[in-house]
């Protein structure tokens, strides 16, 4: 488990993390989402202990990651802009990563080198932006680390390579229980992977839950109600959010589905069907609760 307890970062007057708190559980896939400037990578830095917090502290299996090697040998860390030597190849990097990662897989990385169509020998800044990502992502898988800290991750990827990549961490996570923690300013990236969501504002955090938790007891209702009783179902139910287009009514709600769906059947419906609900409408949903407009924050 990765413990962030009350940390806050500042660069003179600029307050980039302030007083952040979560707990990221092993085996499962956190995304950490907020726009440019929420404070995802300076966070990111910090766990990884490229940046040394103001205050408060952060564990890795209970150890301090600040300044002890051994709780940064337990993670590998895929930067937006992945750092390799000049001139390097990717058997120069390798070699380097062998030195601080004991268990190094040369065989396995040698094998995705030759499935992702990638020269050793070539050097890795002729590569092209998503090259360089996909070699971060393989270094990183052939670490043979419990947890894999990704900033921008999918960025420069193509759309097969993203799910490509998905299928991998899917499958490290199955055989190795490997644990993802990926920061991204892109909701839709996250919504196929994650398990758990943490959102980034102005450095502090506006929201952090299970998705099936974030889900649960959210439905998205479309109904075309007789003209009598068309205002009668917002006093019915706990509508979060209502669109009409036309007589078309769309209403996010809260509550039981069943439950729901008897209270509009009592209304004699012309026209009523429950439709699965989008990462992107649940949180919209949740945030306006708290006071906070997402599409203006996130989209």
């Amino acid at each position: 488990m990765i413990e962030i307890k009350h940390v806050s970062k500042s660069f003179g007057e600029i307050a980039a993390v302030a007083d952040i708190s979560l707990a990221l559980q092993e085996r499962s896939v956190f995304g950490m989402l907020g726009t440019n400037g929420a404070g995802k990578s300076t966070l990111l830095r910090m766990v990884t202990g490229v940046l040394k917090p103001d205050e408060g502290e952060i564990l890795i299996d209970g150890e301090p990651v600040w300044d002890h090697p051994e709780a940064k040998s337990k993670f590998f860390y895929i930067s937006d802009d992945q750092f390799y030597f000049p001139n390097a190849t990717p058997e120069d990097m390798a070699d380097f990563y062998e030195v601080y990662y004991t268990g190094f897989d040369r065989r396995r990385f040698r094998k995705f080198l030759l499935r992702f169509h990638m020269d050793e020998r070539r050097k890795i800044r002729t590569f092209s932006k998503g090259m360089k990502k996909q070699l971060s992502i393989l270094f990183g898988l052939c670490a043979n680390v419990p947890y894999l800290i990704c900033d921008e991750t999918f960025d420069g990827l193509d759309p097969v390579m993203r799910q490509g990549i998905k299928s991998l961490f899917a499958r490290e996570m199955d055989e190795k229980g490997l644990t993802p923690i990926i920061a991204s300013h892109n909701l839709r990236e996250l919504e196929d992977i994650c398990d758990h969501i943490g959102l980034l504002h102005r450095g502090g955090v506006l929201l952090s839950k299970d998705l099936d938790d974030l889900k649960c007891n959210l439905h998205k209702v479309q109904c075309i109600l007789r003209e009598e009783v068309d205002e009668t179902v917002t006093e019915m139910l706990d509508i979060r959010n209502c669109e009409r287009r036309g007589k078309l009514l769309t209403l996010t709600v809260r509550g039981d589905v069943e439950r729901i769906l008897g209270q509009v059947g009592e209304l004699r419906p012309i026209y009523c069907e429950v439709l699965p609900l989008s990462l992107e409408e649940t949180f919209i949903s949740e945030t306006e609760v708290v006071g906070y407009d997402i599409k203006n924050i996130i989209f």
